[in-house]
Formats: structure tokens, C-alpha cells, sequence
């Protein structure tokens, strides 16, 4: 007699499932490698955030004192930890360089879209597992913030953690491992940016719980031994940076500075120094269907969907959701937080990238409605729109495009894109995106080579992806979709290393090393930087010098130096525009780092008493007296002779 047991169909579909599962792995580590990885070797440190953070790391490893962040041995308190011990561990493995610094980062995306996977595979199945993970490693935004080194990716990594491990917990109280790792994940959501990672996870914890009408079962989260090990972790470092950092401006230490002014005065916009600007309400939203594409174009295939589920919204709904729903749980718990952090920082003070921690539930519920309206043969026309308006944007992005390359076709590259620029001020730069503004036509010519990947890319990719989609091969279209952003971005890391010599100074502490190597200056010589570190900060990180030797920072107590400077400890590292004037030209030689946007400065201070050693994209390295003549026995050296610099 033969058996009807669904044994053989279960085990097919078991093994069809892990092909699947197979396949979309190897898709994910294929993309991370091309978008990611490989962009690893292509930029230097850039100056600003990314190569003060860098100098925090490099310093924390050569001083050994994990508790007290410093840059240029000036005391860095507005910053948790936990990315710079990373950082200082990856700078000891892989020595000095962009590679050791930036690879956290692009290992934390990797992080963030497995995580994706796995998640959205658990709660809506493997076609959605596999398109939230390509559209984290895909997205405009994910790929732009992750350029430099900031916190924030790996802070929305450990807070999906959290949330994953919260929904986990709560479907099942008897797996003890899920509470733990979710306190675990918490702890060091805090010590990589603070408490604001508490107000995200909490808020959208007691909101899920007071809708769900569950919040009686708070014991399954082990809140008392959770909490210990919450503390365990997040305390020592706390206790530690406050007992080390008093006596600052107005007798204020550490805690004042971190927890007061780094968090309370932030969101209200009155931090000490006022140095951040916040976006126009409607810029700050819209822009996100920039840091989401080509993914946002499917909006609204989610808004379709979450309009004929409209009625799961109600009160009786909600709480009707059973523990082992975890589809339904999912996208109550991906609403909320997203919600929850887009809400807030709508109110604070904010940067572009600030809104990270909600790029992936919001994938994760486009990639859901995706794959749902895929299987739907009745709604797969709502899929029309996202592929009409991106081949509409491709043919327009390539005919842009088409023309730069036509008109710059006789124009030769430049060497240094920098000096193609025009700086205009946009934002005071204190927006991270607005040097996108600063592009003039003639600096086209140096960037053929992307723009000819990124034309090929949307002249042909959004088409393919429409015309697989209307034959009803719906994975092969996604793909297709997938694989026309990732030659994007490759295209726009490729373009980006051709902007390393405007947004990196890593060429002047080159020239330094080469003028040391020839003996034309003595390692001894004293490093100054005019006006505030950041526009220089790669110089001191690439030349490494010991701790004994920091850069000075001339007329620089400003932004993330100012609180630093009224520690008794960093008076000496400061000088003002009057001191230099006086000490230039005696005693050790100076080299001085001068930003474009100080060149006027430093031209009416010096006058002809400066000799140029470099320039580039408006930058200059200065030294206040005739290089040694060692040079003699060195002729092959490739260094230009400076001159001296007369003010115009």
C-alpha cells in the first residue's frame, strides 16, 4: 500500500529552500564584494569626520588608554567608544591606512544585510530575504554613509539586533539566549552613540507591547538579570571617562559635556559649540527617497499594500496578533521604528545620515510588499510604476551624462579634480551632502571612466529590469534592478577616489615623509594646522607621528576641539594667529597645514615670509624658511621646488 504522507513535498520544498538560500548568499557576498570591499582600496582618509575619527583611533592605540578619547592629545569627549576600539584594533592588524579603517564599516554592512536576510527570509519568506539584503547593500544612502567613518551603521546594526532578538523573545519565552543577546546588542548600541540607541529601542518596546496588549509579559525579556548585564557592560566605561575628564570649560567634566551637551542641548539645538544645521522639514523628508533608491521607487507598491491591510491597524487587530504570527509582528515592530526615529529627528538637530537605524526595516517592508505583489498576479501592474519611473530617470540620468562626456570630449583630465572646483559655501558645510554642490562642468573630464559605467548603467539596466518584469520573470527583473544600482555605485566609488586629492590631504603628509626621507627637512619639524583640525585631519593620521609630536592647531578652538581646549593638559597645543606670527620663522621649522578656505588668513598674517611646499585643490603646505640643501645628494627625488608665496 503506498503511503500518502507529504514527507517527499515537504523535503522538496526544504531542499528548493536551501538552493534558494544558497543562491542569495552568494548574491550577497558577490555585491558586498564589488561594492564594498573592493571600494576599500580606492580612497584615502578623508579629511573632516572621517580622519578625525581615524586620529582618535590611531591615538587611543599608540597612548593604550581606552577610556578617554583624544585627537592631537586633545581630549575628544563627545564620542562613545566602542567604534574607535574597533578602529584601534583594525589600525593594529593592518597598520596605518584607509584599509584598516574603513574595512568596520563595510564589515558592519555586510552584518546589516545578512541580519536583513535572515529576518525578512523568517518573516516573509526567501524571495524577501533575498531582496532586503540587496536593496541594504544597493541603496543610495547605505552606500554614501558609509563612505567615512561614523557610528551609525554600525549602530543600526546592533539595534536590529535588538529588535530581531525583542520579537524573538517574545514569540518564545523559553529561549533564554534571545533576551540576552537582545541586552547584550543594547549595551553596545550605547557605547557606539549613546543614549539615544536606549530612547529608540525602549520607546518602540513599550509602544509594540501597549498595542499588542502583551505589556504583562515583560518578565520574558529578563529585565533584572538582562538589566545587570546591560549595566555590566555600559557602566565601567561611563564610570571611567567621568572620573578621568573634570575640570573642563566652566568647571565642567565629562559628564556635563556628554550627557547634558552632547545629548540634551543636541536635540534641543543648543549644543555648545553651535556648529550642526538641521534640514527643512520637507527636504529632510523627501531626501529619503534619494538615501532609499532605487529601492524607494517601489513606495508605492508598499502603500498599496498597506492600504488593503488597512484594517489590520485597529486596536482589536493588533492585539489579536498571535505570538507565533511573526510576519504580522514584524511589520508592526518595522512601522513603529522606523517611525519612531524618522519622528525624532525630525524634531532634533540633524544630520542627512542621522535617520541610518531605519533604512532597514524600511527595506525590509518594500522588499516584503515586493515579494508579495509578485506572487499576486492581479497586483503586479502596481509594479509598473517603480519600472516606468526608473527607466524614465535612467534614460535622463544617461542623456545627462552623454552630454557631459560630449562636451568635455576635448577637454584633457585634470590631475587634481580639486583645483576644477568651485567652492560656494553651500550650507556652511556643515551638512555632510553639500559638497555634491560644489561640482563645476570642466571637472567632467576627469571623471569619463565612471560616467561611461554609470551611463551604460542606466541607459540600459532600467529597461531590462522593465522587460523582464512584463514577461512575468520577476526575480531575473529584481536582479536586473539590483545589478543597475550596484554599477552605479561602483561607478561612484571610482569617481569618488578621483576626488580624493579636494577631499583628502593625505598628499601633503606624503610630501612631508618624502622631504624627511631626503633630508631636506628634519623629522623634528613642528606641525601646524590653521584653523580648525578637521580641514586637515588626514595630514596628522597618515604622517603618525609619536605622541610626543601632535600637530598644533592654530586659531583652531573651534567645533569639535573647543571643549578639549580649556582642559589645563591641551593649552600648549593652541596657538593664535598672532602667536604664529611671532614664532614664524624661529626656532624649529614649521610646517603649516592651510586650508583654502584660510588662505586670505594666512596670506595677510605670513606675507612673503611663507614658502610653498604643496598645493592642491586650493590647499597649501607652508614653511617658513629655504628647505636644507641634502637634496643635492638626491637627485632622483620627484619633488617640485617650492617657491615662494607673495599674497595676491
Amino acid at each position: 500500500m503506498l503511503s500518502t504522507s507529504p514527507e517527499p513535498a515537504i523535503l522538496s520544498v526544504s531542499a528548493a529552500s536551501r538552493r534558494f538560500a544558497r543562491l542569495s548568499l552568494t548574491a550577497i557576498f558577490a555585491l558586498w564584494l564589488a561594492i564594498f570591499f573592493a571600494a576599500l582600496f580606492a580612497s584615502p582618509v578623508l579629511d573632516d569626520a572621517d580622519g578625525t575619527h581615524a586620529n582618535a583611533a590611531r591615538q587611543m592605540l599608540l597612548s593604550g588608554d581606552y577610556v578617554t578619547l583624544r585627537v592631537n592629545n586633545v581630549r575628544y569627549l563627545e564620542k562613545a567608544p566602542l567604534p574607535y576600539w574597533i578602529a584601534a584594533g583594525s589600525i593594529r592588524i593592518f597598520g596605518i591606512n584607509a584599509f584598516a579603517v574603513h574595512l568596520p564599516q563595510a564589515i558592519a554592512v555586510l552584518l546589516l544585510a545578512l541580519l536583513g536576510w535572515r529576518w525578512a527570509q523568517r518573516a516573509f519568506g526567501d524571495r524577501a530575504g533575498l531582496y532586503t539584503s540587496l536593496s541594504v547593500l544597493t541603496s543610495a544612502g547605505v552606500f554614501l554613509f558609509t563612505r567615512v567613518f561614523i557610528p551609525d551603521v554600525l549602530l543600526s546594526l546592533l539595534l536590529a539586533v535588538c529588535l530581531y532578538c525583542f520579537l524573538r523573545s517574545m514569540q518564545s519565552s523559553t529561549h533564554l539566549r534571545h533576551a540576552y543577546f537582545m541586552w547584550t546588542a543594547l549595551a553596545l548600541a550605547v557605547l557606539t552613540k549613546g543614549l539615544v540607541a536606549l530612547v529608540f529601542f525602549f520607546g518602540t518596546a513599550i509602544i509594540y507591547l501597549a498595542l499588542t496588549g502583551e505589556l504583562s509579559r515583560w518578565r520574558a525579556l529578563r529585565p533584572v538579570s538582562g538589566g545587570l548585564l546591560f549595566l555590566a557592560i555600559t557602566a565601567p566605561w561611563h564610570v571611567l571617562a567621568s572620573l578621568s575628564n573634570t575640570g573642563g570649560m566652566d568647571g565642567h567634566g565629562f559628564f556635563w559635556f556628554y550627557f547634558v551637551n552632547e545629548h540634551i542641548m543636541r536635540f534641543l539645538g543648543r549644543r555648545v559649540p553651535m556648529d550642526y544645521n538641521k534640514l527643512p522639514g520637507i527636504l529632510y523628508w523627501t531626501l529619503h527617497l534619494v538615501w532609499l533608491f532605487p529601492w524607494s521607487l517601489f513606495l508605492p507598491v508598499g502603500l498599496i499594500a498597506a492600504w488593503r491591510c488597512r484594517s489590520f491597524l485597529t486596536l482589536e487587530s493588533l492585539r489579536s496578533i498571535t505570538t507565533t504570527n511573526f510576519s504580522s509582528r514584524t511589520i508592526l515592530l518595522c512601522v513603529i521604528f522606523s517611525s519612531l526615529v524618522l519622528a525624532f529627528f525630525s524634531l532634533s538637530t540633524n544630520q542627512e545620515y542621522y535617520t541610518f537605524p531605519a533604512y532597514l526595516p524600511l527595506l525590509m517592508l518594500l522588499a516584503a510588499s515586493l515579494a508579495h505583489a509578485e506572487k499576486q498576479i492581479t497586483r503586479a501592474r502596481s509594479l509598473t510604476f517603480a519600472h516606468a519611473a526608473f527607466t524614465a530617470l535612467g534614460l535622463f540620468i544617461a542623456a545627462a551624462l552623454t552630454y557631459g562626456l560630449w562636451i568635455s570630449r576635448s577637454l584633457p583630465a585634470a590631475a587634481d579634480v580639486g583645483d576644477m572646483l568651485a567652492h560656494r559655501g553651500v550650507g556652511s558645510y556643515t551638512l555632510s551632502m553639500s559638497s555634491l554642490f560644489d561640482l563645476t562642468g570642466p571637472s567632467f573630464a576627469a571623471l569619463r571612466l565612471p560616467a561611461s559605467l554609470a551611463l551604460a548603467a542606466f541607459a540600459f539596466g532600467p529597461a531590462i529590469a522593465w522587460g523582464l518584469r512584463s514577461r512575468r520573470k520577476h526575480i531575473a527583473a529584481t536582479l536586473t534592478f539590483a545589478l543597475t544600482s550596484a554599477a552605479f555605485l561602483i561607478a561612484a566609488s571610482i569617481a569618488l577616489a578621483r576626488f580624493a586629492p579636494m577631499l583628502s590631504s593625505r598628499d601633503f603628509a606624503q610630501t612631508i615623509q618624502r622631504l624627511e626621507a631626503t633630508e631636506r627637512i628634519a623629522p623634528s619639524s613642528t606641525l601646524l594646522l590653521f584653523g580648525d583640525q578637521a580641514y586637515g585631519s588626514s595630514i596628522p593620521f597618515y604622517l603618525n607621528r609619536p605622541l610626543s609630536a601632535p600637530a598644533l592647531l592654530v586659531d583652531g578652538r573651534s567645533s569639535s576641539m573647543l571643549f578639549g581646549s580649556t582642559f589645563p593638559d591641551a593649552q600648549s597645543l593652541f596657538l593664535t594667529a598672532a602667536q604664529l606670527s611671532e614664532q614664524w620663522g624661529a626656532g624649529p621649522r614649521k610646517l603649516l597645514f592651510v586650508p583654502m578656505e584660510r588662505r586670505p588668513d594666512v596670506d595677510s598674517l605670513l606675507g612673503p615670509r611663507q614658502i610653498v611646499l604643496s598645493e592642491t585643490a586650493g590647499k597649501a603646505l607652508v614653511t617658513d624658511r629655504p628647505l636644507d640643501s641634502s637634496l643635492d645628494s638626491h637627485p632622483a627625488s620627484s619633488l617640485n621646488s617650492p617657491q615662494t608665496h607673495y599674497p595676491k
